[in-house]
């Protein structure tokens, strides 16, 4: 542990000059915060003590990612409500039915067309079907479409995406593991998953006259501290109960955002979410080798490419449809998660345990750093490809008249 403290310090400023870079080409940091992790890493070389395979420090820099997530998401919900969460349940239910039942299909089709067995295909669609909160969340503070209408229908998904993963985690490790799965334990993961969030969800909106007491701190120092103390429990005990921690985190932001102190722990977090959610991004490109990558797996990361873009754009313009959102609202939902990350790795872990096609690891990866990579200048570019896109195929806008057509 020597060197732990020097090769943090390497790292950061790697991701400074990664961000200083990105800021003078006027282009998303997202990309190149990945890619300059790509770069070094356990493959790269050892210049005197410039030591960039990060080998002290990797588990550190892993960790501090882990709180990049959680920052990423509790900040979104902050910009968000309950409220309007609430007001918009049934649309997003459906929208999230939608986009999982698009996607899932498709990916399911991929794996068999391809030739793959039952399990490698099973593995491929949950690779290809859960969406990266963390990049998503990051698009929409940095282009601050956190207030746009189809924010709540992107929030929404992201959610129903979570209750989707426990289930499909808990039948998949069940093939896959130990080849059975058992009805009663998928239905009690199920349940937990969703009951936790409807709970958190009506005891905080019922808590907030207390939580704006509770809050009320002259000094930063302890505000923050409160606030952490709150974050993080909570993240925690939703890691315990197999409920992604960072939906734990949206879950706290949304309740947050409901007191009268939402503002000034907006302010205070910014700091917080922008340092964090940068390691996590470098770290993210710190566990892909590219020595690794090629072959077969190439074609087929950029046929699942292919095969998401369409699905989700698809997926967009259906739940858009639903809640009576605009034909581009409706092209940004689909656009801005598109990016698959932690959750699509995590589905290749899984394939990897079970002992199945050793193509699974690479595969994941390639289509991981294409759609991280692409999700954040499609999202950024949502309003010309949707123009492109209507002059061929003309999207009919079915808002009621009434409504404003902007």
């Amino acid at each position: 542990m020597d060197h732990l403290i020097f090769e943090v310090g390497l790292a950061l400023a790697l991701i400074a000059a990664s961000g200083l870079l990105a800021a003078k080409l006027r282009f998303s940091v997202i990309p190149f915060y990945i890619l300059i992790g790509m770069a070094v890493g356990p493959h790269a070389m050892q210049i005197w003590h410039l030591d960039f395979r990060f080998i002290e420090s990797e588990p550190f820099i892993a960790f501090m990612g882990r709180i990049g997530i959680l920052f990423l998401l509790f900040y979104l919900g902050l910009e968000f409500s309950v409220g309007r969460l609430i007001k918009s349940g049934r649309s997003i239910a459906v929208g999230g039915t939608i986009y999982i039942a698009i996607n899932f299909t498709l990916g399911l089709a991929l794996g068999f067309v391809t030739g793959f067995p039952v399990a490698e295909t099973l593995v491929i669609a949950g690779i290809t079907t859960i969406s990266s909160s963390a990049i998503a969340a990051k698009v929409l503070v940095d282009l601050k479409r956190t207030a746009n209408p189809e924010t709540e229908m992107i929030l929404g998904i992201i959610m129903f995406e979570d209750v989707f993963l426990a289930v499909y985690i808990s039948i998949l490790s069940g093939l896959v593991l130990s080849n059975s799965s058992s009805l009663g334990g998928v239905l009690l993961s199920a349940s937990i998953a969703l009951g936790f969030m409807l709970t958190l969800i009506i005891i905080g909106r019922k808590a907030v006259p207390l939580l704006n007491k509770v809050l009320n701190i002259r000094s930063n120092e302890l505000f923050l501290l409160v606030i952490f103390g709150v974050l993080f429990l909570v993240a925690g005990f939703s890691e315990t109960i197999h409920v992604a921690e960072a939906i734990g985190a949206l879950l706290v932001g949304l309740v947050l955002a409901e007191t009268e102190h939402a503002k000034r722990i907006e302010h205070l977090i910014i700091p917080f979410r922008d340092f964090f959610g940068a390691v996590f991004f470098f770290s993210f490109g710190l566990s892909i080798d590219p020595l690794s990558l090629g072959g077969t797996a190439v074609w087929l990361a950029l046929a699942a490419v292919v095969v998401t873009l369409f699905g989700n754009f698809t997926a967009g313009m259906l739940a858009g449809r639903t809640a009576a959102l605009s034909p581009l609202a409706s092209a940004n939902i689909g656009l801005t998660v598109v990016a698959r990350g932690e959750f699509s790795i995590i589905m290749a872990n899984l394939g990897r345990e079970g002992g199945l096609l050793a193509i699974l690891q690479p595969f994941a990866a390639i289509y991981v750093l294409i759609l991280a990579i692409m999700a954040p200048i499609l999202t950024k570019q949502s309003k010309s490809i949707f123009n492109v896109l209507n002059k061929v195929f003309r999207f009919k806008d079915h808002r009621p008249k009434r409504q404003e057509r902007a």
